[in-house]
């Protein structure tokens, strides 16, 4: 783009600030609902989203947030096998190394992002081979609590 926007791309970026805060309302919402189904699977094993109650730093949260944000971060039970069948097995949730639209996507951070770091590394990060993120997008939160539970289901542990 350069120093200097063009007058679409200001254009473009005033049109989305229009309704910036309806879809952050709708990420935290479906965020949250991703997240408290999440906590309640069997397949499951550890659940990080800043607006659970149990989470370290809620009240951080609570203090300086009107909301938790759209990205939720699970350990799913098993390890890189698991996770990257969770992965392949959402329909609604797709595989996406850049997280932050209005889409739901979903990553494996020990194969994406986080691939060319030594595996002693990412476990000193906390980042396990079972951890997956999601950003959770715009999309009805009830189909994307049944796409999650789907995939779960597909991808369990034998």
């Amino acid at each position: 783009i350069g120093a200097v926007p063009s007058p679409f791309d200001c254009f473009m970026a005033n049109r989305g600030l229009k309704t910036l805060h309806v879809r952050m309302e709708r990420h935290g919402k479906n965020a949250m609902k991703v997240a408290q189904a999440l906590k309640k699977s069997e397949y499951v094993e550890a659940v990080f989203y800043p607006g659970l109650e149990d989470h370290p730093g809620i009240e951080t949260t609570k203090k300086q947030t009107s909301g938790s944000g759209g990205i939720v971060t699970f350990k799913i039970k098993g390890g890189l096998t698991e996770a990257d069948k969770f992965v392949t097995q959402t329909k609604l949730f797709t595989l996406a190394e850049s997280l932050g639209g209005i889409e739901s996507l979903c990553e494996v951070p020990a194969l994406m992002t986080h691939a060319s770091v030594s595996v002693e590394f990412r476990k000193k990060l906390g980042i396990s081979d079972n951890l997956i993120r999601l950003s959770v997008g715009i999309e009805d939160g009830d189909d994307l609590v049944k796409d999650l539970e789907q995939a779960l289901a597909k991808s369990a542990k034998s």
